[in-house]
Order: structure tokens, then sequence, then C-alpha cells
């Protein structure tokens, strides 16, 4: 099919981009010979997710470039830029929580995640792949040191000050010298050095008990055993200077288990693990480590088994990247190795048979539907405050996996007074933009909803010349999965036993919390921010001049129209004043 075309690649450094039949990217790929890397894929056999990737390309371009340096920075580039569903699994991993202690002159100590790890300026500690473990240690140590506690200062004392927790920063003249204490000592744990921590729980633990409060002197003890537990798990490397993190990995048939170990003052602190299944498998490697550390604080020092090439790691990096060949850092190498391997061993065949189940799903909708291929979904809700303020959720699915990066929320146009308006409005932005942009087309488009949701999409794709299936899920009286209308509405039950009706039903969750948790976010934080946030028209620049001016719900509740006219115009002024007293 592309023997020509093969003929004219240059053996090249470079990056390459595979098409499906409509012009989508759908793999980027890098080289150090492109004639080479591009000729195997058409020229051997393949197997797994590779046979899927050469089924589907169409076409294939590619980009010369000078090093493969230059050819890897273009790769990473074009990953981000298009999203190809072929690379996807390396960027849609999750993030881990950090422990944060701030910079502030009176600092605090919380938990964050999503955190730009480029821009940041307080210390940050971690990461934690234990949730858990995480909150307990952020617990213990505002317990134990009386931080402050407020996200700014109040104007009077807290329930932390007469709790003894917090130094009452808001009202007293604190001393800087104990402050510094504090901050040595908890940097101090947080780096591993659990003297301090240990001897004031001890203290506390018999200030308790000798006060007869057991229950107190209880809890201090289980923190003291939590401490001693957790260091008795953990690997001791070398010196407490040592900051690094470990990478190896096992391979078997298509699927690669990636381990990282997560070296902090020298124990190993922290491990993370997942399961990918590749298609250049080391190329793959080498993507998932520069994708990690979007979301990861760069260690100094990262090592990795000598299969992978350390040097262009260290040359796109800037760290020092290097494979040990002997010694206790070898010996945890080849644990991460042993490590990668017992997991893929436990967890390989559950995910083939989550796969199988997954893939007979979608040619079983597919068939039912009478449609090609029914591998991408997506799928809409909305949500309402009180009737108004519509705003709407699109998730994506590929083979029924979620790819949380392409969810998206609408907000929608405030003349919107019904699920049906709300819905007419998101399907048209969202499919126009699919136009304009040239994004990825589903097979599919689910609505929540019946037959008059299904005619209001459908009349939209008509509009913009888009020929895509549009089903309705519907729900039973209590708000559960019950069948569905296809796009000539007719109702078509499906079997609730079958994974057909499970991963439809999990797509209709999915979009109706992913809908909802915007209005919920600002419904709990109850500020104003989050609220006009809510509200089209009121953008950043007109939300900091309100915030400026009236600082409160309150006060603006009760500003006359006018008054709000300075900053917005009539119309907009008009509604803003209606959603407060309305809610």
């Amino acid at each position: 099919m592309f023997k020509e075309k093969l003929k004219l690649v240059p053996e090249l450094p470079g990056s390459y981009q595979m098409k499906d039949i409509n012009n989508n990217i759908i793999y980027v790929g890098k080289a150090k010979n492109l004639k080479r890397r591009l000729k195997s894929y058409f020229t051997r056999n393949v197997y797994g997710k590779t046979k899927k990737l050469v089924s589907e390309i169409h076409d294939f371009e590619y980009i010369v470039t000078k090093s493969e340096l230059e050819s890897l920075i273009l790769e990473i580039t074009l990953i981000k830029k298009y999203n190809p569903k072929y690379n996807i699994l390396l960027k849609d991993d999750k993030s881990y929580p950090y422990i944060e202690l701030t910079k502030d002159k009176y600092p605090t100590l919380k938990i964050v995640r999503n955190v730009n790890l480029k821009k940041n300026k307080s210390n940050l500690y971690g990461p934690f792949p234990n949730v858990g473990s995480a909150k307990r240690t952020v617990s213990m140590l505002n317990r134990l040191y009386p931080l402050r506690k407020c996200e700014t200062l109040k104007k009077d004392y807290c329930l932390y000050y007469h709790l003894g927790e917090c130094l009452g920063y808001c009202k007293n003249e604190v001393d800087l010298d104990k402050l510094k204490q504090m901050i040595d000592e908890i940097t101090s744990f947080l780096n591993g050095d659990s003297t301090s921590i240990l001897k004031k729980l001890n203290e506390k633990m018999l200030q308790a008990s000798n006060a007869m409060n057991f229950e107190k002197a209880l809890e201090y003890k289980n923190m003291i055993d939590d401490i001693k537990i957790t260091l008795k798990n953990q690997t001791i490397v070398l010196n407490k200077d040592i900051n690094l993190d470990i990478f190896n990995y096992y391979e078997h048939d298509s699927y690669l288990a990636i381990q990282v170990f997560f070296i902090r003052s020298g124990t190993l602190f922290e491990r993370h693990q997942k399961i990918i299944e590749g298609i250049d498998k080391l190329e793959n490697i080498i993507e998932y480590i520069i994708n990690f550390y979007d979301k990861h604080i760069l260690p100094k020092e990262i090592l990795v088994p000598d299969t992978i090439d350390a040097k262009i790691l260290e040359d796109y990096f800037h760290i020092k990247v290097r494979t040990p060949i002997k010694g206790d850092l070898k010996k945890l190498l080849d644990l991460a190795y042993e490590n990668a391997k017992i997991y893929l061993e436990t967890r390989e065949k559950t995910i083939k048979n989550d796969e199988e189940k997954r893939l007979e799903a979608v040619r079983e909708l597919a068939s039912l539907l009478n449609i090609k291929s029914a591998r991408r979904i997506e799928a809409f809700d909305n949500s309402h405050l009180f009737g108004t303020f519509y705003v709407s959720g699109m998730v994506v699915f590929e083979d029924f996996l979620p790819l949380k990066n392409e969810y998206r929320k609408y907000k929608i146009d405030l003349d919107a007074s019904n699920d049906l308006k709300a819905m007419e409005e998101v399907i048209y932005r969202r499919y126009q933009k699919v136009l304009v942009e040239n994004l990825t087309r589903p097979d599919l488009i689910i609505v929540d909803g019946g037959k008059t949701q299904i005619e209001v999409a459908k009349n939209i794709l008509n509009e913009l010349n888009l020929e895509i299936e549009v089903i309705g899920l519907v729900k039973d009286d209590k708000h559960r999965t019950r069948a569905l209308i296809n796009s000539n509405l007719e109702i078509i039950e499906i079997p609730k036993t079958s994974n057909l009706f499970l991963f439809l039903a999990k797509i209709q969750e999915e979009v109706h919390n992913y809908a909802i948790t915007y209005h919920r976010t600002i419904k709990n934080k109850g500020d104003l921010a989050s609220m006009l946030e809510n509200i089209p028209g009121i953008g950043v620049k007109r939300r900091k001049e309100l915030l400026k001016e009236f600082h409160s719900l309150k006060k603006i509740k009760e500003a006359t129209i006018e008054e709000l006219e300075k900053y917005l115009p009539y119309d907009i002024a008009i509604n803003l004043k209606e959603y407060l007293n309305n809610n």
C-alpha cells in the first residue's frame, strides 16, 4: 500500500505522524532512522495495539530533524497538540498529591494536587500515591504544630486557636524564633528524620496519660506506631542526601508494566506502577517518563535500565540520568524490575479479560445500531441551578475507556430556559468546533433523555452537515439506566446483566456526575468568585472588579442596578441581580 512512498523516506532522525481515513493524526512517534522505523510497521508481523493501529493507518507524514533530541522534543510537542488516541495512555495518567509547606510569613501546611510545578514557589514533599497517608501526615503535623490554619488571616481568633492548634497569627505578636523552630522540625520530618516528632508525641502521650486522659494518650500512641511502621517498611539506600527516581519495566506480549520508585532522603519513600499497551515499547517508556514529569517534581537524578537511552533523557531534562552497574542503587533498579514483572503477571489476565469484554461490547453496540463502529463515544448531560443558569458536561470514551483529558464543561447562554435549549446550544458549539478545528469525530453521540433530545441533536448535526449517530439513554423511576433509544426513535432493551448494559450505565453515570460537579462545587464553596464564574458575560476582568469593589455576595445583592452598571452592561447586571435573588 505504501511501498512507493516508503522508498522516498530518508534514513534520518525525525518524527512521524500516522493518519486515519479522516486525516486525523492517530499516532505520533520518533525515530533515529525514519525509513527503517516506518518500514517496520508495514513489513513485519504486528500484534495487539500495534496491529489495531496499522489497520487504521490511511496515510503517514514525517518531519526530519537534525538530531534525535530534536525529534523527541517535536514528538512530545505533537502529542500534546493533537492528543492522538494511540498515544493517549501515556498522557492520561493521574497526578498524585503533595504536601505543601508555604513560604508565607506565617506558613500553612496542606495537601495539594495538580500544582504548577514550574511556577510553584512553596516547599513540596512527595509525591504520595497513598492519599490516605498524606492526609494523616498533614493532620498529625497540624495538630502537633500550631501553624496558621486559615487561607487568609481573620479579624479574630478562630476555633484552632482555642484548641491550641494555632498561635493566633491574626491578633498576636508571634515569636519568629519559635515559628522557625517549628518549620525546621516539620521540614526535617518531611525529609525523613522523625526524631523530633517521635519525641514530641511521646511527651504528649505521657502528659495525657498522667492527666488520666487515656483516650488522648491512645491517640498519640497510634500516631507513634504509624510512624514506626512506615519507617520499618522503608528501604534505606545510602545517605540522607540522596533524592532520585528509579524507572524500570517488564514487557510481555503487547503489554508493558512500568515501575517507579521515589527515593527521598535516602529512603524508598513511595512507588508508582502502571500498565500500558505499547506500540514502540522503548519509545513509549521515554515518552512516559517525560509526560510523568508534567505532573510531578523533577528530582536531582533519575535512574533507568541500560535498555533506555539515558543520554537523550539527560539532554531533555538537563539533570543527571544514569544506569548504575553495581551497589545498592543497582539492587533497587533490579527490585523495580522484579516489582514490574510481578505486577504485570498478576494483572495481565484480568486486563486481557476486561479488554475483550469492552471490545465485544463495542462490536455489540455497533451491530445493534447498524453502524460501522462505536469505538469513540461522546456523551452529554445538562445541569442547572433551580431551573436557571444551565451548564453541560461532555465525557469521551474510547472502547469504553474514559479519556478524561478530553472531557469538557460548557456554560450555557442565560437565555436557555430548559434542557432542550441547553442541549441545542452545547451540541452546536461542540460540533461546530469539531468542524472548524478538524477535531476527531465520534462514532456515536449519547444524549441524556429521550426522543425529543435525540431529534434536537440530530437537527443541529444536519445543519452542520455532519453524519454522526445519536442515541439516548432512558432512565427508570429510580434514575437508573433502563434502555437505549436509537436514532430512529426505537426503544432497544438491553439485558441488565450484559457487559454492554453495564458499560453504557457507567457512561451515563460518569457524564451525570461530571455535569453536576461544577454546580455542587459552587454551592458547597458558597463564595463570590465561584458564583460569578457561572454567569456568562462575567469574565475574569469583570469578576476581579466586582470582587475588589463589593467583597461579598450580600453587598452585591444590596447594590442597585445603577451601581452594578459601573462594572457590567445593563442586561448582565439585571441577570446577576435575578440570579442572586433566586438563590
